[in-house]
């Protein structure tokens, strides 16, 4: 493989989605069948690349783009298998939301600008996972505050403005502490390069204790958007957004990039062996353990459907990070394929609550009586995404959660046990009676009469897209031994960081 091939693609992975969002923006809005096809072809495209660059590095390819931007700063894109995995995640969902988007937004106002922004979102999305240095991922996640802005903002209702106020918020605050600790750290160790991660631990001992100091100021800044306790309140408030940003919003792009910069601050930056010594790996396990358990208690409370999708969101991250605060091979495992299989299965819940919105105007529980009967297609894969996220067996759910479980028995921390059943439990409780009430009760009279029902269960543009992601759900679980499972690539990062 040439060398400049190696150089080329992972700038040519980026650009896909941003050169889509341009030409977006310049078809305007009254082109919408070129804007389809500009989107759908970038998406392809997309997959196709970071397809092809898995291929490669699977077969020993090494990818990187480097530029100096200034001094000793460098801009680096580089390809290693955490970035493949966020990635890949990143491009084959922003396929399929793209296809469930067409559907929902039909007869949305302000196309053009939606569609490009989301393009613009997994453009930073994917630079956060490809950025090869502390200074090219910070550029990023800055890039994605700000391309996820307009999003929250769509429909320009003042609840949509509130909730985009409190997005900037929480978000650029992080932003604003996570710039701190990059310029400390920066003045103790220069650039630090991700490929790298021995750096700081060839540091002098005498400077542990401003690294001891550093690193919550980065773990906070990360985990903003991670919505890590207590930095998570901007995510409920966010679901005012459509429903396509809501899944975008919590199975791809912003809290997957907060959870994946945990573990490269962990894994790239401190390396684990620093990590340890500096005694702050046990602190962060015990406040994502917190953020389990309290998402998982907020969410029983919340009859908007979404809201409670949110508060389990807030719950079932913290597995990610859990895994990369646990010591042990299988939790870091669990953690990382957590990173995928939560993905997936989140996105379906989200796409099945954009269809409920949008077929029957329920968005509140306690109108789901009997929606099983009147959507059953929709209610079947929201029944895969709900009892894999509470670990039944075999969606991917299980995998991780067993992964974590017998992890933190390798680690010798018999108390995560504990935690990890305990939040089942209330997976379960928040869970069960939505799907009870659903497919047991009785459904409104309205919903049966055979007129109402001409038109079919729902968008078919929405429906398909949400019954994809339920069977990869299915399938990750089912098949999770197979080399093409995303858990094969997280026992290579495992490998890589271990």
């Amino acid at each position: 493989m040439s060398n400049g091939l190696t150089a080329i693609l992972p700038l040519a992975i980026i650009l896909t989605s941003l050169v889509t969002g341009i030409l977006i923006l310049l078809l305007g809005e009254a082109r919408e069948r070129a804007r389809w096809v500009v989107n759908l072809l970038g998406a392809t495209l997309k997959v196709a690349l970071v397809g092809y660059m898995g291929w490669s590095v699977y077969q020993g390819a090494h990818f990187e783009t480097r530029f100096t931007m200034v001094g000793d700063l460098d801009f680096v894109l580089r390809a290693d298998p955490l970035s493949f995995l966020f990635m890949s995640l990143s491009s084959v969902l922003w396929l399929i939301t793209s296809v469930y988007a067409f559907g929902y937004m039909d007869h949305g106002v302000n196309r053009a600008r939606f569609f490009a922004f989301f393009s613009f979102c997994i453009t930073a999305a994917v630079g956060v996972a490809l950025a090869g240095n502390l200074i090219t991922f910070f550029i990023f996640y800055e890039f994605l505050t700000l391309s996820t802005y307009p999003l929250v903002v769509h429909s320009g209702t003042e609840e949509a403005l509130k909730g985009g106020r409190t997005y900037l918020f929480y978000t650029m605050g992080g932003g604003a502490v996570f710039f701190v600790g990059m310029i400390w750290l920066y003045a103790l160790a220069g650039s630090i390069d991700f490929a790298e991660p021995g750096t700081l631990a060839a540091l002098p001992a005498e400077l542990n204790p401003q690294l001891l100091l550093i690193f919550p100021l980065l773990i906070f800044g990360v985990g903003v958007k991670g919505a890590l306790f207590p930095m998570h309140g901007w995510l409920p408030i966010a679901m005012v957004a459509p429903a396509p940003v809501s899944a975008l919003l919590h199975a791809v792009a912003v809290v997957k990039a907060g959870a994946f910069g945990v573990a490269r601050v962990v894994y790239h930056v401190y390396g684990l062996d620093l990590a340890a010594a500096l005694g702050v790996l046990t602190p962060l396990a015990i406040f994502a353990s917190i953020t389990i358990l309290y998402g998982s208690l907020r969410a029983l409370t919340q009859d908007d459907l979404k809201r409670r999708l949110a508060y389990s969101t807030v719950s079932q991250v913290s597995y990610i990070i859990l895994g990369v605060a646990i010591l042990s091979p299988i939790a870091t495992t669990g953690g990382m394929v957590h990173l995928v299989y939560q993905g997936i299965m989140k996105i379906t819940l989200f796409f099945c609550a954009g269809l409920f919105a949008e077929t029957l105007h329920v968005k509140k529980i306690s109108a789901m009586n009997g929606i099983g009967r009147r959507m059953p297609w929709t209610m079947a894969a929201f029944t895969v995404g709900a009892f894999g996220m509470i670990g039944v067996p075999p969606i991917a759910g299980f995998i991780s959660k067993w992964h974590l479980g017998f992890g933190a028995l390798e680690s010798g921390q018999p108390w995560v046990i504990a935690v990890l059943l305990l939040s089942t439990a209330l997976n379960a409780g928040y869970f069960l009676p939505i799907l009870y009430n659903a497919w047991f009760k009785e459904p409104p009279a309205e919903w049966m009469d055979p007129a109402e029902r001409a038109g079919g269960e729902a968008n078919p543009w929405m429906l398909y897209p949400t019954l994809i992601t339920a069977a990869l759900s299915l399938w990750a679980g089912l098949f999770a031994g197979s080399q093409w499972n995303p858990l094969a690539l997280a026992k290579a990062i495992t490998e890589s960081v271990l």
